[in-house]
């Protein structure tokens, strides 16, 4: 049992009959200690001693695998970044102590921009201290009160925040599902302002938005589009410019955001747009206007390391290859997968329950690799998802390996059947 944490059978009321404001999170309470109690190691508390290369750590004294880190084209250990980086911190020091419309901006941040524009061919952008405040800023800002926003009812929780924050209405549909996102459309108000919010690559199963078809529907009824690009932004498109740029509605989209943590290997989110009015989002957008800024360190070695995405074809390709080859190996061997066929860097698996895929997990940890646990409610359909995330730096060698150690953590488990023969890497 985990010490300080209240016990389900105990009173749920505070002293003077009080309701205990943590009640709320009983489920999710048992749920944890279920886990620890059955002796699997803590599978939401992982810690990297050391870190070794973007694609291998020191986790509890073993050499480890890294497959569950988002660090999509290997951007974190790059040389020219980290110098940036450096540099940054001897010429500017460790942070701003000050927001963007204050002392917050440097002329780190506006060369980010910069460089934000120039790999989108946008007029403009604007750097938050990460995804989440991107998304939550960004929506908040331009859909409120009598505004409507229409969205997959799969999008990530910093949509939904974004769209609380706001207090527009809210009309989900069904998940990629262009006539269902149409049917709401329809229903309403001609005149009304309507923001219709989709993601290039949802982040759970790693599937792609048929953004064509969307964006299209979306112009039909008058409707804004912002389109979340953090899982494809410098891995899809021909210029890594996201699921926008391939489905060729780049131009089309009137907002695309996107985040530093995945491809762009450091921390920050960003948003870019061509829309005439935009830079007034900067004396408007609360977690904008009243957050600190990122430090100058972090915006040198994120335009640094954009500016090297540009030119990344080949980290692109290899990625690609990286990503089918793992999907077919899974699949051979009996695994359900996300997807039919791989669509992005990201490879789901899709276990029996909680329990198994926390054995799963346990089991490929001590093999040497690491993957992402994912539970519901973060999962659509309350799946329990072994979640991989590959990298552009993931050698052939590694994904060999990785096949393996899921095949015999498969057997181990009992989640494949012990007469499996078919995989690769084996």
């Amino acid at each position: 049992m985990t010490e300080g944490i209240s016990q389900p059978d105990q009173p749920e009321t505070l002293e003077g009959g009080s309701k205990d404001l943590f009640s709320k999170f009983d489920d999710i309470i048992q749920m944890r200690e279920g886990l620890l109690a059955s002796g699997i190691e803590d599978p939401f508390n992982l810690v990297m001693e050391k870190v070794l290369s973007p694609t291998r750590a020191i986790c509890n004294g073993r050499d480890t695998i890294l497959l569950g880190t988002y660090n999509y084209m290997g951007m974190t250990f790059d040389p020219d970044v980290i110098d940036a980086g450096k540099q940054a911190l001897a010429d500017f020091g460790t942070g701003t102590t000050g927001s963007r419309v204050l002392n917050g901006t440097y002329q780190g941040h506006r060369e980010c921009e910069e460089a934000l524009k120039e790999f989108y061919a946008m007029d403009h952008a604007m750097v938050f201290s990460t995804g989440y405040l991107a998304n939550l800023g960004i929506i908040s800002t331009i859909a409120g009160k009598g505004d409507y926003i229409i969205l997959d009812i799969d999008s990530h929780a910093s949509i939904w925040d974004g769209c609380a924050m706001g207090n527009a209405e809210v009309v989900p549909f069904k998940h990629n599902d262009v006539e269902a996102m149409e049917k709401r459309l329809r229903r309403l108000p001609e005149d009304a302002g309507k923001l219709v919010i989709l993601e290039g690559v949802y982040s759970m199963l790693g599937d792609v938005a048929p953004l064509k078809e969307m964006v299209a529907v979306a112009k039909k009824y008058g409707a804004m589009v912002l389109v979340d690009e953090a899982h494809s932004m410098g891995f899809i498109g021909e210029n890594g410019r996201g699921v926008v740029e391939d489905a060729g509605v780049i131009d089309d989209v009137d907002f695309i955001i996107g985040t530093f943590s995945k491809s762009v290997g450091t921390v920050g989110g960003f948003c870019v747009s061509n829309h005439p009015k935009f830079e007034i989002l900067r004396l408007v957008c609360r977690p904008y206007v009243f957050t600190a800024s990122l430090p100058p360190s972090v915006v040198a070695t994120a335009e640094t390391s954009i500016r090297k995405l540009m030119h990344g074809h080949n980290k692109r390709a290899h990625l690609w290859e990286n990503s089918k080859r793992l999907h077919k190996g899974l699949t051979q061997m009996g695994f359900e997968l996300g997807t039919k066929e791989p669509q992005s860097a990201i490879v789901a698996v899709i276990m029996p329950d909680l329990e198994k895929g926390a054995m799963m997990w346990e089991a490929l940890l001590k093999e040497g690799l690491y993957v992402n646990l994912a539970r519901p409610p973060a999962t659509p359909a309350n799946m329990t998802l072994l979640r991989c995330s590959l990298c552009a730096e993931h050698s052939d060698e590694e994904v060999g390996t990785i096949l393996g150690m899921f095949e015999r953590a498969g057997k181990a488990t009992g989640i494949l059947g012990q007469t499996s023969d078919q995989s690769e890497g084996s």
